[in-house]
């Protein structure tokens, strides 16, 4: 099983976890999405596409843009839709 937890707070946790590039993307469903907030962030990867991001807020705490998602990948990325990644001091184990 694999967690993503930051500020003492378990943020997602699944079995089911697809690792790209390092990154453990994990299935919008195993997401506790109370701790997310949408954000206006967005980026672009030359071979994923357009990704979008969230910020996590646990107990009063904010961390700025540390999830990310890929809501329409392209097709070579397609087992990864919108699945999301984290960053930013968020420890996945």
């Amino acid at each position: 099983m694999t967690a993503a937890i930051w500020n003492g707070a378990t943020i997602a946790q699944s079995d089911k976890t697809i690792v790209v590039e390092g990154n453990h993307y994990f299935p919008p469903g195993s997401v506790n999405m109370e701790f997310l907030r949408p954000s206006a962030t967005t980026s672009v990867c030359p071979w994923k596409g357009a990704a979008r991001y969230h910020s996590l807020v646990v107990d009063g705490e904010t961390n700025v843009d540390a999830a990310w998602y890929y809501p329409k990948p392209s097709a070579a990325a397609a087992n990864i839709e919108s699945y999301v990644a984290f960053w930013k001091g968020v420890e996945v184990n």
